[in-house]
């Protein structure tokens, strides 16, 4: 028995002292928390209940050369209501009048309203949805309703404002543009302008303060932000809307005529490397083009015939052979190392002269004008090729440029055909962009000018940075050599391959194109053609340069060639800017004023920045680009007609009224 007691007074003094261990314990994690991790712990609790999100800033405009909207960032307003902030006195009296006023701009009836809201308080709800997707005007509107105004404490209406970004031009010109992705994680990417100045863009985000109401529901704690966003700059970009819309229109024209795969169309100032026009159109499965892949600037090809203006410059400029030095063609049928080179005129030309034979885009002539006069020496003529820049990027400010390929002869893989080929095109591969630059050179007496896409960057009046013209090489050639390439490139068009472009009411100069793609591929990659057209307008006196290049145009079609694929659309672009656009000396009375030249990014924000607080006066500018601005500055907009502003209903710098509308009558 005494054994038995002591056996149980063992396990009483065991169990307790395990109870003191954990005491122990227990007082020991206790200080821990309290005094150790305490701010740990205290900032966790916090973060659980409140929380600081951010407010996104909105970017800046993208703006063409000619002060049309090309992307704008819209606000966009979600409001929901807390239910039990209102007092119950508070919400009684003004219920019915907050349904009314709700029916006024929403969808549905005030009984309906009146329901919700009261099922809302009697079920707890913190966070009702009352609409999303508002306007700037609505959710002012809806903002000063009754209870709402009393703000979120007291009234108990929560805002959530977002941003949307919209091209109020479509799709038109929509590779270029761009856009900006932005990932949960982190992380962005994204394309074009949007993309390639989104430091400038983008902004400064803010802050809002918002608490923890529900599981997966928050509200702000004040009417106010912690910190309000900071807009972005603008980005005014050297496209034209005019140019854009024919270039566009004539591509798209050209391609579903020929039922082609894809194509592009670079419209470049020759004078100073700005890109007026852009067009990159891609086929989809339902035979429908959009603008997907920016051809122009990442596509790099072998380009064809229209290599052969390099092969020009550099003989006569190495004076090896000039223009009237005679070539006889073969029969249009020449070999070297056992692999043909033939014309694409049956039969050749007889014997011609080498200004002829790049006329006619003959392969045997310029093949032999090439391998003859540097067979000795190709790296005499390759690195003409390396000076002029052809072997390497523009380094444009878009990503993703293609990789120009130039052969060396000191690769392993140069061999004696190598040079012949080079010649017509083969065996090289640069993209259109790099091509149209060196035709623009030509074009602008041999100064090489880098394309620019920007040409400033904006703080509404103020110019934040002036995009300057980028001179990549000034003298690509003598001023002999360019006279003698203009001469021939007018030559193209006026009795060449492109004499069917050939207009007397306008001129043109520039060189055909067509290149095999895929050919000598053993993989089951099948041989396709590209077709291209590059030069410039007016040929005495260049003010634009182009480029046309199309892929894969159905040969069921007839013609594959650059002068009948690729050609029309050059034509019709020169055509247009020629017949619609009136030159300089054209216009009179110069010192009165147009309503053309108010339509410019200057003009508008000019007037606009005199009084922040007024109606900016739109008239003269398109109507899509004036409702886009006074929508996004919070105005009610109605319209009459299609077209410009004839006329606004309120007079420019009146005060402007958070429920002000604005009529427009378009002509």
């Amino acid at each position: 028995m005494a054994v038995e007691d002591k056996y149980i007074s063992y396990r009483i003094y065991l169990v307790a002292f395990a109870i003191f261990l954990m005491a122990i314990g227990i007082a020991v994690k206790l200080t821990n928390i309290q005094w150790v991790d305490g701010d740990y712990y205290r900032k966790l609790a916090k973060e659980r209940t409140v929380r600081n999100f951010v407010i996104p800033a909105n970017k800046g405009n993208i703006y063409s050369a000619d002060g049309s909207l090309l992307a704008t960032s819209i606000p966009n307003y979600e409001i929901r209501f807390d239910a039990l902030a209102p007092k119950a006195e508070t919400f009684e009296k003004n219920v019915g009048a907050l349904a009314d006023s709700l029916a006024t701009v929403l969808t549905k009836p005030s009984s309906y309203y009146q329901n919700e809201l009261r099922k809302a308080r009697a079920n707890n709800n913190r966070y009702y949805l009352i609409s999303r997707n508002l306007s700037y005007t609505d959710y002012i509107k809806i903002k000063n309703f009754p209870l709402f105004k009393l703000g979120a404490y007291k009234g108990g209406i929560i805002v959530e404002q977002k941003t949307v970004r919209e091209h109020p031009i479509g799709k038109i010109a929509e590779r270029t543009i761009g856009y900006e992705r932005k990932f949960s994680n982190g992380t962005s990417d994204g394309k074009g302008i949007e993309w390639a100045y989104r430091k400038y863009l983008n902004g400064k985000d803010g802050k809002i303060l918002k608490q923890k109401i529900a599981k997966g529901q928050w509200k702000p704690i004040r009417d106010v932000n912690e910190v309000d966003p900071q807009d972005g700059y603008d980005v005014i970009s050297t496209i034209d809307v005019y140019i854009q819309d024919i270039a566009h229109h004539a591509l798209l024209k050209q391609l579903e005529e020929y039922e082609a795969d894809h194509g592009c169309v670079v419209v470049m100032e020759t004078e100073t490397g700005q890109v007026k026009a852009i067009a990159n159109l891609g086929r989809a499965n339902d035979g429908s083009y959009y603008e997907t892949t920016n051809y122009a600037v990442a596509e790099s090809h072998e380009p064809g015939s229209t290599f052969k203006l390099v092969d020009l410059m550099a003989i006569l400029e190495d004076k090896v052979a000039d223009t009237s030095t005679v070539y006889n063609t073969f029969g249009g049928v020449i070999r070297y190392s056992g692999k043909v080179v033939q014309d694409s005129h049956k039969g050749g030309y007889g014997k011609i002269s080498l200004a002829r034979g790049f006329e006619l885009s003959s392969n045997t002539v310029m093949a032999q004008a090439v391998y003859n006069n540097y067979k000795d020496n190709p790296s005499r003529f390759v690195n003409h090729i390396n000076a002029w820049g052809l072997n390497k990027k523009l380094h444009m400010d878009f990503e993703g440029e293609g990789r120009a390929y130039i052969p060396q002869p000191t690769d392993k893989n140069w061999s004696n055909i190598s040079l012949p080929w080079m010649a017509f095109g083969y065996g090289v591969s640069i993209t259109p962009m790099q091509t149209l630059t060196f035709y623009n050179a030509v074009a602008n007496n041999g100064v090489m000018i880098k394309p620019q896409f920007i040409s400033e960057i904006k703080e509404w009046n103020k110019t934040i940075v002036k995009v300057e013209k980028e001179v990549i090489n000034p003298r690509v050639c003598s001023p002999q050599t360019i006279k003698k390439l203009k001469a021939v490139l007018a030559n193209v068009v006026k009795k060449g391959t492109a004499s069917k472009l050939y207009s007397k009411d306008f001129s043109m100069a520039g060189k055909t194109g067509t290149a095999q793609v895929n050919y000598g591929k053993r993989d089951g990659t099948k041989m396709y053609y590209a077709s291209s057209f590059v030069g410039y307008f007016p040929a005495d006196h260049p003010k634009y340069s182009c480029i046309v290049v199309v892929h894969k145009p159905s040969t069921a079609k007839g013609d594959f060639y650059g002068a009948g694929v690729a050609g029309p659309v050059f034509k019709r672009i020169a055509q247009k800017i020629f017949t619609d656009v009136p030159s300089t000396n054209e216009i009179k009375n110069l010192n009165n004023k147009i309503p053309k030249q108010e339509n410019n990014y200057n003009a508008y924000y000019a007037n606009l920045q005199k009084k922040k607080s007024g109606i900016p006066n739109v008239k003269g500018m398109p109507g899509m680009d004036a409702i886009a601005l006074l929508e996004n500055l919070g105005f009610a907009v109605r319209t009459k007609g299609m077209g410009r502003v004839k006329s606004q209903a309120l007079v420019a710098d009146q005060e402007r009224m958070n429920k002000a509308t604005i009529t427009l009558e378009l002509l």
